[in-house]
């Protein structure tokens, strides 16, 4: 298929909150087309994550050639891991977080990740939203509002939600919630969707680095599910739980994982 994503915005070209933003909102673009095909289960999920991969390196290639990229959708060589340790700039995407619900019109949770790591933390991400035609962007953090609802609620996998979930549902007089996407869940909640989302099933620096970097720029709380901060641009990119969630829950969840010894295996 042919696409055209036209020209970013003039202050893409020194403003990397800009360029991630546009990024992710043109390959969601893409995305949605690529979804009217006609394919169906593994063809239309290998379709888009190829697509969306291919575009966002080819846009990283032009608007920014000296940074390095870490993309779920590309086979890192020793050479290629060397690189970017040494980098001072980053770029970690998730072409297509949520392949599943992708897979499934007319699901709606399924997100793009773009996000910027230099110097030792993350400083620009984009998470965009699709079929909501929303993009979620550090340059412009969504207004987190008061919750909503009179009992928390926390996000969860779909598919394989941390067997503890249910005992720290339980001890905050918590409702779960189950969506696919990680940038989905994290999302959910600067939405007043849910108040928390806790992982601790496995995932990689590109599941939550975009999500992760648009929650902190929204004033919530993220890190590790014992509490210590989440590094990127890693040796090893596995990392595999964290917590996102409004600031007043967060002593409680970090403090029921450490009462009853959670760790990532759930």
């Amino acid at each position: 298929m042919t696409f055209d994503p036209g020209i970013p915005p003039a202050d893409a070209a020194d403003d990397d909150h800009v360029l991630a933003t546009w990024l992710a909102t043109v390959a969601g673009q893409l995305l949605l087309e690529v979804r009217l095909e006609g394919l169906e289960g593994r063809e239309l999920k290998d379709a888009g994550d190829r697509a969306a991969h291919e575009l966002l390196m080819e846009l990283l290639a032009a608007h920014r050639p000296a940074d390095a990229v870490l993309s779920e959708e590309r086979t890192e060589s020793s050479g290629d891991k060397v690189d970017r340790l040494k980098a001072d700039r980053v770029w970690i995407i998730d072409p297509l977080d949520g392949t599943r619900e992708f897979s499934e019109p007319p699901r709606e949770d399924w997100a793009v990740h773009v996000a910027l790591w230099q110097a030792g933390d993350l400083t620009a991400g984009a998470v965009a939203q699709p079929a909501i035609g929303e993009t979620f962007n550090t340059g412009r953090p969504p207004v987190v509002p008061p919750s909503t609802s009179s009992r928390p609620r926390i996000a969860v996998s779909r598919s394989r939600p941390p067997e503890f979930v249910h005992g720290l549902a339980a001890e905050l007089d918590a409702d779960l919630v189950a969506m696919g996407s990680a940038g989905v869940k994290v999302l959910s909640v600067a939405r007043d969707l849910t108040d928390a989302y806790v992982h601790a099933g496995g995932q990689y620096e590109w599941d939550s680095a975009a999500p992760v970097a648009v929650a902190r720029a929204a004033g919530l709380f993220t890190s590790r599910i014992d509490g210590t901060p989440l590094a990127y641009n890693q040796h090893d990119v596995y990392l595999p739980d964290l917590i996102v969630c409004r600031p007043e829950l967060a002593d409680r969840i970090v403090d029921f994982v450490e009462r009853h010894r959670i760790t990532s295996a759930g």
